[in-house]
């Protein structure tokens, strides 16, 4: 089981770093704009991969959905062109999920700064933020 869990581990780094380039060299739609690949979960059985990104400039799914639904439909020309650059038997299908985890942490940071300011204006904290 370990050896499994490996290899899926492998194919997802692989796919990660693969796919991140061929979307910088290979893709010229506008809707997609500055992405970054945040993590690549790949089925025990190698058939699929889900592609979690995150896009400059968008914080929800809705946001995201033009850059979604166009990186879905460039899915199998990925797919194509990193079959072509591997050794594998079979490349999973792809299939890209807007990861909105980076946007939700902003959120939380705000929230976390304004209840800090506010603790210093009623004198309930004495030390200032530490870098």
């Amino acid at each position: 089981m370990a050896k499994e869990y490996a290899r899926t581990q492998r194919v997802a780094d692989f796919l990660q770093r693969e796919v991140a380039l061929l979307i910088q060299r290979e893709l010229r739609d506008p809707r997609i704009g500055m992405v970054s690949l945040t993590g690549v979960e790949v089925s025990r059985d190698l058939g699929y991969a889900r592609i979690y990104f995150t896009r400059i400039g968008s914080d929800s799914v809705e946001e995201a959905s033009e850059a979604t639904e166009a990186l879905n439909k460039a899915a199998g020309f990925l797919r194509s062109q990193l079959s072509r650059g591997s050794r594998m038997r079979s490349m999973p299908q792809l299939r890209f999920i807007f990861d909105s985890s980076v946007g939700r942490g902003r959120d939380l940071e705000a929230l976390i700064d304004r209840a800090a300011g506010a603790d210093r204006q009623l004198g309930l904290r004495d030390d200032e933020e530490v870098d």
